[in-house]
């Protein structure tokens, strides 16, 4: 298997579970399979079913929620979860392999309506299918009601939860460099180091590193971070630290002496086209949700021993993150 590649299994200490197959019987109803349960462990009920097969037959023509809790890393490599606990992860299409990691969403539900930054990949999700933290969702309905109607889209130029901050991945050294940028507000576009001949372009994992594959020396780095609205932040001084989130005081916009006014989109501008809906279905959701429980994980993983430090070789990359662990609510 390929290292830089995620793994989802089971959270921890969950059931395991075989995903139900779905499709059409005869007579044109939804035929399910039954879940296999891994000897000697009781499946719990769970708050949201079936993720995939609800959200497809739920029959709507609108957006989708369910709720789910993190546990270790998400795909985004965040070390921890925004402080107000409102967090979301995206189907694999919006995910974008990162690229709309550190952007911020707001959803519209049942009860109200609620901003979440994306910082996970949902793997099993339909397209329109956003998953939440508990806290985002019970913004919008309780908890019970598992799987809900939403719209939701992209926010242009959020307010910024702090200043710019860089973490060095474990196992960079002068000859392999992968940063981390978070705070950024909207995705970022592009990462730079600035070198003796001029600024090297990074390139980004799906796990939202921005990775030199020959490295950049031994530091300190100055780094240029571009955004998906234009805005530029220059921060200097970030030292080889592998695994430390290290400050720099810079706000991506709005906030920083250092950061760079907006060259492309303004802070105006009306948020991007949502998603397309899942499939319709004419099956009922309660009927979807009750034909299985869903768990989507991904290996678990803390954020102190998601990679250990190595010695490289020069020119080698380092060994990915640890993936982490994803548990439907």
């Amino acid at each position: 298997m390929d290292p830089g590649r995620h793994r989802h299994r089971r959270g921890r200490g969950g059931p395991r579970w075989r995903w139900p197959l779905v499709g059409l019987g005869a007579g044109g109803g939804i035929a399910v399979v039954a879940l296999v349960v891994g000897i000697g462990q009781v499946a719990q009920p769970q708050a949201c079913a079936a993720v995939l097969s609800a959200a497809q037959a739920a029959g709507t023509s609108g957006q989708t929620a369910t709720h789910y809790v993190l546990q270790g890393l998400p795909n985004c490599s965040y070390p921890s979860p925004p402080a107000d606990g409102l967090f979301a992860a995206l189907p694999p299409g919006e995910y974008a392999s990162a690229a709309a990691c550190g952007g911020y969403l707001q959803v519209t539900g049942p009860d109200g309506s609620v901003r979440v930054k994306v910082v996970d990949q949902c793997p099993d999700c339909a397209a329109g299918h956003v998953d939440l933290s508990e806290a985002a969702f019970a913004r919008l309905a309780p908890l019970s009601a598992g799987l809900i109607n939403v719209s939701y889209a992209p926010v242009s130029d959020p307010p910024l939860p702090g200043p710019v901050s860089i973490e060095v991945k474990q196992g960079s050294s002068q000859y392999w460099l992968a940063l981390l940028a978070d705070n950024t507000g909207n995705p970022l576009a592009s990462v730079q180091v600035k070198t003796s001949s001029g600024w090297l372009t990074l390139a980004r994992a799906s796990y939202n590193y921005w990775i030199a594959q020959s490295g950049s020396g031994p530091g300190p780095f100055t780094v240029r971070l571009t955004d998906t609205q234009g805005h530029q932040a220059t921060v200097a001084g970030i030292t080889l630290d592998p695994g430390a989130v290290q400050p720099t005081g810079t706000w991506m916009y709005g906030g920083g002496s250092e950061a760079e006014p907006a060259t492309q989109a303004p802070a105006s501008s009306p948020a991007a086209a949502a998603s397309p809906a899942a499939p319709a279905s004419t099956r009922p959701a309660t009927q979807a949700m009750a034909a299985a429980s869903r768990s989507a994980s991904l290996a678990p993983g803390t954020a102190a021993a998601s990679t250990p430090a190595a010695v490289r070789a020069p020119s080698r990359p380092a060994s990915r993150p640890a993936p982490s662990a994803r548990s439907s609510c």
